[in-house]
């Protein structure tokens, strides 16, 4: 009980949970900024008013999904320096090179455009104002690529050389930190994660109102184009993984072996991928499991006979490099072990690759049964609503995995996370701010849920129409 009270568990636990929560808005905004792009861009060269509808309905969705995430993102830059001040020390002069063009460039970027967006319908040219809805969605993606940069420097530490003097880490190539090979394969694999998220909440919004009846022609719209986005991001997300995987592979080897409870090397055919595993309760033994031969080393090592690191033979290695007296700065844990919690990283792959694939086929046998009319079962559309959340599980569980699987480093190869919390803060002020956090996003979150559920069921906006049949721009500005 004491191990789940001490100051280490509470703080990785308090970041975990903010960062997952923040984590649900990011995806959302970035895939949806995208997706109003396009629907925004259909209208001005067609001119076909549904397209306008929908760009208003699911504009709003995002303005409000993008305000709630930047309320929630501040407060992970505080939590740096309340829980995490001795890792916020040794790898500040990194850190805040990418966290400040996030800040000073993307983000007043994004802001900035959002603004001309939102009061511009009815002040600015129509294509004019259809690159603000562009740019937004630029300084989405460069906002997601900072700080994906900051993130990879846990998992891959460059551009960087060690000041044992002052304990600290310092900055000799910002080239290096934002073309490190983990945030360049992360970067793509991200925005294809967020592109099924958003494909599904536009399914999800369409259906709603399909099993009603209700502004057929712009649901049935909607609906198909967010299938199509979101299988299409299924195929992203495979294609950039498996990348992604290769550069694991080659950067955090440990990580790819906990992913499959892997504890002896192995190559070729005995490097198998088991789809589902049963374990001993440590999991060092297998009970039983169903495997594919050869996948595993075609995911680490992109050839079918490729060899594998085992767990065991790791930890020898890790245990000769980092705990042998030598002049590596922090970066020994206390116990002596580098594997993380096996069942974790071993599920919370499997989790993520599930729940993505199951997403994408609900969407696939969508767009079957819905290529000649919606009239379906109200079965059919509760399936298609209740699927939204499936692609925003999967990226959740996929950042367990990434984080979880990095343990026991908070910078691999270099700090331990142990070392990183503030030395001065006691547990039970770290449990009191946990506990208040949680209550505090907990009612956030229902705000959220009800704030963008009122928008979805309201479905597109009525919009007044000029003598000649368009849009009035006067109405359009007061649609928000």
């Amino acid at each position: 009980m004491n191990e789940l009270l001490d100051a280490v568990t509470l703080a990785r636990w308090q970041f975990g949970l903010t960062t997952l929560y923040h984590f649900i808005f990011v995806p959302l905004t970035i895939g949806l900024s995208l997706l109003v792009a396009i629907l925004q861009t259909v209208w001005v060269r067609t001119g076909k008013v549904k397209y306008l509808k929908l760009t208003r309905l699911f504009g709003k969705i995002f303005l409000i999904n993008f305000a709630m995430g930047v309320v929630t993102g501040i407060v992970q830059e505080f939590q740096f320096g309340m829980n995490w001040s001795n890792y916020s020390r040794f790898v500040g002069d990194i850190f805040g090179a990418p966290l400040a063009m996030e800040g000073l460039i993307a983000f007043f970027f994004e802001a900035t455009f959002i603004g001309l967006w939102i009061f511009g319908w009815d002040k600015l040219p129509k294509k004019i104002h259809l690159m603000t809805i562009w740019f937004v969605w630029i300084g989405t993606v460069l906002s997601a690529y900072f700080i994906l940069a900051a993130n990879a420097f846990m998992q891959n530490p460059v551009g960087y050389s060690l000041n044992e003097e002052r304990g600290r880490a310092e900055l000799e190539n910002i080239g290096d930190v934002l073309l490190n090979p983990v945030a360049v394969t992360q970067f793509p694999h991200t925005i294809f994660a967020a592109l099924m998220f958003a494909g599904t909440v536009m399914v999800a919004v369409a259906a709603w109102h399909l099993k009603r009846n209700q502004f057929v022609d712009e649901m049935r719209t909607a609906l198909r184009f967010g299938a199509w986005t979101n299988i299409l991001g299924f195929l992203g997300v495979g294609l950039t993984g498996h990348s992604l995987g290769l550069v694991m592979t080659e950067t955090q080897p440990m990580k790819m072996a906990a992913a499959e409870a892997l504890y002896e090397s192995a190559a070729g055919k005995d490097a198998s991928f088991s789809l589902f595993s049963l374990g001993t309760p440590d999991g060092a033994h297998e009970i039983f499991s169903v495997r594919v031969p050869y996948l595993l080393s075609f995911l680490s090592t992109g050839t079918f006979d490729g060899e594998v690191e085992g767990i065991r033979d790791l930890q020898a290695d890790y245990t000769a490099m980092y705990c042998g007296g030598g002049d590596a700065l922090l970066t020994c844990p206390s116990d002596g072990q580098f594997a993380p919690i096996i069942w974790v990283t071993y599920w919370a792959f499997r989790w993520m690759i599930g729940l993505g694939a199951l997403a994408a086929l609900v969407s696939a046998v969508g767009l079957w049964i819905t290529r000649k009319n919606t009239q379906l079962p109200a079965w059919v559309w509760k399936v298609a609503i209740w699927t939204a959340p499936i692609p925003m599980l999967a990226s959740l569980v996929g950042w367990v995995f990434t984080e979880m699987g990095r343990q026991p480093w908070i910078v691999f190869g270099v700090m331990t996370t142990e070392q990183g919390v503030s030395p001065g803060v006691p547990a039970w002020a770290v449990l009191i701010s946990l506990i208040v956090f949680t209550i505090v996003y907990g009612a956030l979150a229902v705000v959220e849920f009800k704030l963008i559920t009122k928008a979805a069921k309201e479905g597109p906006p009525e919009l007044e129409k000029t003598a000649d049949g368009e849009p009035d721009q006067q109405s359009l500005a007061t649609v928000y």
